[in-house]
């Protein structure tokens, strides 16, 4: 890894606390095994204007070059990412979404047409909205994430993007 980016890690939860946060600690000391730094992290109840007022902070912040965000993706009444999050996006990277649903088709077969996970781009920042279970944001990172982060990555990846992405 030669392009260290700061990420933040955002859990959308109603129930857990950061002493039980598997999935945004698996996130945090992921992106960080790979050579990113860990630049802020966050956990709320999923209640859309208070996820949005928390992303946009770290939107606009220039130094912030992504987000991780874990949770809020099913179908329940109180599950809200994509609700929360889509409003926030300049540009949908669907090839996320199917690519993350193909991928957990071999995990957990059919019950993967249940998540909403997707990813876009905001202000030259990458979102990407993962589901809450643990296994989930390890299918997502070590599965399409820390490759599309990594440079070295051919024939293209992200990180070769950032220059470009704030222009207008």
């Amino acid at each position: 890894m030669t392009t260290a980016l700061n990420l933040c890690v955002l859990t959308i939860s109603d129930s857990r606390t950061e002493a039980d946060d598997a999935s945004g600690m698996f996130l945090c000391t992921a992106l960080q095994v790979d050579g990113h730094r860990l630049h802020a992290r966050g956990l709320l109840p999923d209640d859309k204007y208070r996820i949005r007022a928390l992303l946009s902070q770290w939107i606009a912040d220039p130094a912030v070059d992504g987000i991780l965000c874990t949770g809020g993706t099913g179908f329940t009444g109180r599950d809200s990412t994509p609700e929360a999050v889509q409003p926030l996006l300049d540009k949908e990277m669907p090839g996320f979404g199917e690519l993350f649903r193909q991928l957990s088709y071999a995990d957990i077969g059919t019950s993967s047409l249940q998540s909403r996970a997707f990813a876009g781009l905001a202000n030259g920042v990458f979102i990407f909205c993962l589901p809450g279970s643990t296994g989930a944001c390890n299918l997502a990172w070590n599965g399409i994430i820390r490759h599309q982060l990594n440079p070295a990555t051919k024939p293209c990846n992200l990180v070769s993007l950032k220059p470009r992405l704030r222009e207008h």
